[in-house]
């Protein structure tokens, strides 16, 4: 039996990406099973997406540089490319339809084009037929996932994700389950290769 990983995640957080990549690129290396789960940090934000220059303050300009150099590091480190996104916008509709890749093992897929939309090519993944055109991208039927964005089925998946993130304490993104052992924010590639490695040898002892 795999070791268990649970990942809480959004696909607004430029950590999430980070922290998604990173696992990916573990997978390799160690024997684990990662569960998704969605949860939104800014239910607030519309759709239609806020441009991020108006919704940022100027007097952080300097914070959110430094804040942007150590993202690039990271994913620099781990062998990806990313950079801060144009449209501030709604997740709701990616993690729906992701509730739905997950039912046929295209979650992978989709969460890896909705983050390269989203912190690459400048896309407004808050728009559902945006979202609905990156899952035929990642080898979905685009007409059946934008009606799994519509659907209270992936609604309710999306409100028992929150649920169960608020049974375990999780207050910010992303948030990782090694087991039961929780463990906040976006690690290096070496510093999560050294916690997979001990949770490995705990979980087989």
């Amino acid at each position: 039996m795999a070791l268990k990983v649970v990942m809480f995640s959004d696909y607004i957080c430029p950590f999430c990406y980070v922290g998604f990549e990173t696992m990916r690129r573990l997978k390799s290396e160690f024997d684990f099973q990662l569960e998704w789960r969605g949860f939104q940090i800014h239910p607030d934000w519309p759709a239609e997406g806020i441009p991020a220059d108006k919704l940022r303050e100027a007097g952080d300009a300097a914070a959110r540089k430094a804040t942007w150099e150590r993202i690039t590091a990271m994913a620099d480190a781990v062998g990806f490319s990313m950079k801060p996104p144009v449209i501030l916008t709604n997740s709701h509709a990616a993690l729906a339809a992701t509730e739905f890749a997950r039912e046929s093992g295209r979650d992978e897929a989709l969460e890896e084009r909705i983050y390269r939309a989203y912190f690459n090519d400048g896309e407004n993944i808050g728009d559902a037929s945006v979202v609905a055109r990156l899952a035929g991208e990642a080898g979905l039927d685009a007409s059946e996932v934008a009606d799994a964005i519509k659907s209270p089925k992936y609604e309710m998946r999306l409100k028992n994700n929150s649920l169960a993130a608020n049974q375990r304490g999780v207050s910010g993104v992303p948030m990782f389950f090694i087991g039961e052992y929780p463990l906040v924010g976006a690690q290096s590639l070496d510093a999560m290769r050294a916690v997979l490695k001990r949770a490995t040898e705990r979980f087989a002892s």
